[in-house]
């Protein structure tokens, strides 16, 4: 059986890169979107939520994980953070290995994942997508958030590969400092593009 082209797309917060993948996925290319499984992991019934009670009591309820709570568990002690990942990372995994069974006979599926260079994802990618615009473009949108704050920003970007690291790296970037056409039109061309190399590999 052959695999589908795994296509890792990420890029720094601001950067567009959910709009990108709805993109990819309204052109019918499936994408895993990691973030969205890990936020259904700790919601209300989530699989992961007696695990996560177990390590850290009374970071739970009947909603799904209490984030602030467990955040002021896990923030600022790497061996908490680390537990914690220990429980969720294998269980994306064994969601990312179905997502990849489910959609064994398409030719390019893509992986969404925000951290792909920060945590060591990108050996596990035949390509590699990165979104990008302009460091203002950037500022401008993630400073329009709810409740974001420049400090909160400037410490989030100091957790983040350099955008010109990303970029560097990159088999392929995604512009989204131009009109929502634009980068549309640049993502059609990058699927066009990717199916042929699927074809070839």
């Amino acid at each position: 059986m052959t695999r589908p082209l795994i296509v890792g797309l990420t890029g720094s917060i601001g950067m567009g890169k959910s709009t990108v993948a709805a993109m990819f996925e309204a052109a019918g290319v499936p994408v895993f979107d990691a973030d969205a499984e890990v936020r259904a992991m700790q919601g209300p019934d989530g699989e992961l939520l007696p695990a996560i009670e177990a390590e850290f009591p009374g970071s739970t309820d009947a909603s799904g994980v209490l984030r602030e709570k467990l955040g002021e568990r896990v923030f600022g002690d790497p061996a908490a953070l680390a537990r914690l990942e220990g429980i969720v990372h294998p269980a994306v995994a064994r969601k990312r290995e179905a997502f990849l069974i489910e959609h064994a006979g398409t030719p390019i599926v893509v992986f969404d994942i925000p951290l792909l260079f920060e945590k060591g994802g990108a050996s596990a990618a035949d390509r590699v997508v990165v979104v990008s615009a302009s460091a203002e473009a950037q500022r401008r949108r993630v400073l329009a958030r709810p409740g974001m704050t420049q400090e909160k920003f400037t410490h989030i970007l100091s957790l983040q590969v350099p955008d010109a690291e990303k970029r560097a790296r990159a088999d392929h970037v995604i512009d989204t400092g131009t009109t929502l056409e634009q980068t549309e039109n640049a993502v059609i061309a990058l699927i066009g593009e990717l199916k042929h190399a699927a074809e070839n590999k």
